[in-house]
């Protein structure tokens, strides 16, 4: 992922976490979990060729990998739904290729041409045939992923206010905006988390090296999506996701009901191993069991650390 992406050294930048904002602290202390804990990790595609001799057997073809990735992972952003609007049997053909992983969840992201053409006005038709292809999904249908590009500003808070009252309250939906005003202005922050909180729209957390001001700390719903930007696991990367675990330790005590950690690294080579480390540190210290990705045994003079 380029947005936010540094290409010089990481040693100046504060990879700190920011503490929970006021609005998060207070929104905690309103819940009670109940049920157990549900955790989903995976990444932002399955069809990742450097994944070969990884995850994945080095003859399997591409029709095969989201099978394969099924069983290593058990959620994915689902990207085809950005490019292009689809009918539910179209979804299905997907669907299908995970039968033997109940559990695992597609989290599809909204149409490129609702979010950055139409930019959400005049766009009913689009968002109302987006809606029907979600039944394609079936049981296997996670959180909406509605991201809007770094140009959408808080200019355009008004059409943002009148889209997500639109939206069936039924499928949930996540949020990601990108404009540094949404977070840098207080005003501006302040009226787009209200509007979450208010129709009950959960946000995206992205935290990424460029754009430490991503890492908004920001909770509407009881379920916390992140979306983590990795340097091809440098030291710090580990540093970063031992802070999540330990955040994440403290809102699951605090009432929070899901977690969805979809995992980015500058080269997706490293995203299998990464996702390791991450589940690891989350079973050990939440005391889940989340299956950890197969890593294959590497070949003599191959590299790549785990941990």
């Amino acid at each position: 992922m380029e947005f936010g992406r540094v290409y010089d050294s990481l040693d100046d930048i504060d990879f700190t976490l920011p503490q929970d904002s006021l609005s998060t602290t207070n929104f905690l202390k309103t819940k009670r979990r109940e049920g157990d804990l549900q955790i989903f990790a995976g990444a932002s595609k399955w069809g990742e060729k450097t994944w070969k001799g990884i995850i994945y057997p080095k003859k399997l073809t591409d029709k095969e990998f989201l099978n394969v990735y099924s069983r290593n992972f058990n959620t994915v952003e689902f990207g085809p739904t950005f490019y292009n609007l689809y009918k539910p049997d179209e979804i299905s053909r997907w669907t299908t290729q995970v039968n033997g992983s109940p559990d695992f969840r597609f989290s599809p992201k909204f149409p490129q041409i609702i979010t950055h053409m139409r930019r959400l006005v005049n766009a009913e038709e689009q968002t109302i045939q987006f809606y029907q292809s979600l039944t394609g999904f079936g049981n296997q249908l996670g959180p909406l992923l509605l991201q809007l590009g770094e140009n959408f500003t808080p200019k355009s808070f008004p059409q943002l206010r009148s889209y997500l009252e639109s939206l069936p309250p039924a499928i949930k939906v996540h949020l990601e905006v990108r404009h540094e005003d949404w977070f840098g202005n207080p005003y501006h922050r302040r009226d787009l988390f209200q509007l979450l909180n208010d129709r009950n729209i959960g946000t995206v957390i992205s935290d990424i090296s460029g754009r430490r001001d991503c890492a908004h700390m920001e909770l509407t719903t009881t379920d916390a999506v992140i979306r983590f930007v990795g340097n091809n696991l440098a030291d710090s990367d580990y540093k970063r996701m031992d802070d999540w675990v330990e955040r994440l330790k403290d809102w699951t005590n605090d009432g929070l009901k899901s977690i969805w950690f979809f995992m980015h690294q500058n080269d997706e080579k490293f995203v299998p191993a990464a996702c390791v480390y991450l589940i690891n540190q989350l079973n050990a210290k939440l005391g889940t069991s989340i299956k950890t990705p197969d890593i294959m045994p590497l070949n003599p003079g191959d590299s790549l650390t785990l941990f």
